[in-house]
């Protein structure tokens, strides 16, 4: 027979456990009919080092688009679905999520959480859904970038992640300047939840740069500016605050929270009398320095005389370029690597020439069979000699190995032979980049083929692009599956991404290929494009429109998926030829 006390001490911990079960079976009911904001796991990054977004006002560009641009740098989920057109009964809500970045495909819920709900319109935009959503069917299109801010600022209640601020002003918004109200609205009223960022909203007049924070932990709503891209000049946004000096008594250019500058002073980082101007990166991004090599690579490139410095305590918000930029000029600085210029990683791995061995039975390329005569040769300056053994000093050449994406640990062991080699500089074009877009709003034409974007996966120094658009109403299945969980051949990631690490194997054989196909596949979407622009707007306006062999969505969608299809089936065989280089061995 159980002792007495001990029969005492099993019932007061089984009453224990019973209310314990019962706490959280209240707990999970709860949380269900309406999720703690709370629950939401977030990691914070005081200095980001992701997305890159550039934007260029249609005074600016070669043909009078408005362009912005986004790459998605990181392990965020790559794959994208077009979400169509919808009209919805009275009483309908819009779930609102936080978790959607890292799933592995549409019908993929783990680790999203559901972070309230708003009430849904009679009727959304069509729109491309992505980790940030990009474009929508009324030609508004968005760029993004993280930029962490003051953590001071972060209020984990808030309700809106910044990619669901996106979402819905994609599906409710045709205007940059209704999408910033919007935004500002949804933020007001539900909090923001999300750490610093950027978006740049563009529609076929104008582009803004727009930043977004939290209001601190005692208030859920959210302190922005937004600032209009000047129509000739160029705007770039790279993980760090931008926005100085605003002019709220100029809203043409100049937009904010009605709470911008109080939060300012309550946090007790600016006060009014202090003679010191109100510049927005300063107060809410901390003591970064405004810019960083990015910022200042696009602005000397686009307007050298200039003569900026990276000396400088702060760059202008925007330039006007010396040239006007094209679209072309866009892919080239998304491609970017410094590669000879000063901040060419690889310009110290240089190593003695050789022979190029490639012929039959590992004889040097271009070597002559027996009995045959040489061909002529160009004759070759002499070397100088070497300062310390009086010998001729050996003609130098870039590693084959010394590729523009070279790895960390390369790199480590280039500088552990010889301090210096390699110094780290943040390119462009990363290998970690899950997607990339180039995005052009064109007001002469129907927004449906006047708003497009040139769309690519994987690294943009390496990937070839295609168009997708506003009216393209499905993709190839391969680009809903992920490829950032797990190694899957029917993902699109992994069809660019064999093919882009293969070729860095060996970068000096592969990069003629490389550079070859991404020209190909550029030279072709824009000769085509005028092509596609009229056949689109001859089914629109046709007066038998039954009678034509295809409708003017179905035209576009067949256009995209042809085209995207082709890019695949490229690097597919690129694969397989730099698989085949690498038959000998690394």
């Amino acid at each position: 027979m159980p002792h007495p006390s001990r029969s005492s001490a099993l019932r007061r911990f089984a009453l224990l456990a019973v209310l314990i079960l019962l706490a959280g079976l209240v707990s999970i009911s709860a949380t269900t009919d309406k999720p703690a904001a709370s629950a939401r796991p977030y990691a914070w990054t005081d200095q980001p080092d992701g997305c890159t977004s550039i934007q260029v006002g249609r005074l600016a560009s070669e043909d009078g688009s408005v362009m912005t641009a986004h790459t998605c740098d990181g392990n965020y989920r790559n794959w994208l679905t077009i979400v169509p057109h919808a009209k919805y009964p009275a009483g309908t809500k819009n779930k609102i999520w936080s978790g959607k970045m890292h799933t592995e495909g549409p019908a993929d819920v783990r680790g999203m959480l559901q972070t309230g709900e708003i009430p849904q319109v009679e009727e959304t935009y069509q729109y491309v859904n992505s980790a940030y959503p990009f474009m929508n069917e009324a030609g508004l299109a968005i760029g993004e970038t993280t930029f962490g801010g003051r953590r001071e600022l972060y209020n984990q209640e808030g309700m809106f992640m910044i990619e669901e601020i996106e979402r819905i002003v994609l599906e409710r918004c045709k205007t940059a300047r209704e999408a910033i109200k919007l935004a500002g609205e949804l933020v007001k009223q539900y909090g923001y939840g999300d750490s610093g960022e950027c978006i740049t909203i563009a529609d076929a007049k104008e582009v803004w740069h727009c930043e977004y924070m939290g209001e601190g932990p005692l208030q859920k709503g959210g302190v922005w500016a937004a600032v209009r891209i000047p129509d000739d000049q160029v705007g770039i946004s790279a993980n760090i605050p931008r926005i100085s000096e605003i002019n709220l008594k100029d809203p043409d250019h100049y937009m904010a929270s009605e709470n911008v500058f109080k939060v300012a002073q309550d946090m007790g980082w600016w006060k009014p009398d202090s003679g010191e101007p109100f510049k927005w990166w300063k107060v809410y991004g901390g003591v970064r320095k405004p810019y960083s090599i990015r910022e200042f690579y696009v602005f000397s490139t686009l307007a050298p005389s200039l003569k900026l410095t990276q000396e400088l305590p702060e760059l202008p918000f925007s330039v006007k370029p010396e040239k006007k930029v094209s679209v072309r000029d866009m892919f080239r600085l998304y491609r970017e690597a410094y590669v000879g210029t000063e901040f060419d990683q690889g310009k110290n791995l240089m190593i003695p020439r050789r022979p190029q061995f490639g012929g039959r039975g590992g004889a040097p390329a271009g070597a002559v069979p027996p009995g045959a005569k040489p061909p002529a040769q160009a004759q070759q300056p002499a070397t100088p000699p070497s300062a310390t053994t009086g010998s001729p000093a050996p003609e130098l050449m870039r590693s084959p190995l010394a590729n523009p994406w070279m790895s960390g640990d390369l790199a480590q062991l280039a500088n552990a032979l010889k301090p210096g080699t390699v110094q780290g500089t943040r390119t462009i074009a990363i290998n970690g980049c899950a997607y990339a877009t180039v995005l052009q709003c064109r007001g002469w034409l129907p927004p449906a083929v006047g708003t497009l974007c040139w769309f690519t996966i994987d690294n943009p120094g390496l990937s070839a692009r295609f168009p997708i658009f506003a009216g393209t109403t499905e993709l190839p299945a391969g680009f809903e599956i992920d490829g950032q969980h797990r190694f899957r051949t029917d993902s699109a990631t992994w069809t660019f991404r064999q093919a882009n690490r293969l070729a860095l194997v060996h970068w000096a054989q592969a990069q003629k290929m490389m550079e070859d196909t991404i020209r190909q596949f550029e030279e072709k979407g824009l000769a085509e494009l005028p092509i596609v622009e009229k056949r689109y707007q001859e089914l629109l306006a046709s007066k038998t429109p039954d009678k034509e062999p295809i409708k003017p969505a179905e035209y576009l969608t067949q256009y995209t998926g042809d085209f995207a299809r082709a890019v695949l089936n490229k690097y597919q065989e690129l694969a397989g030829k730099f698989w085949y280089m690498l038959r000998g061995g690394i």
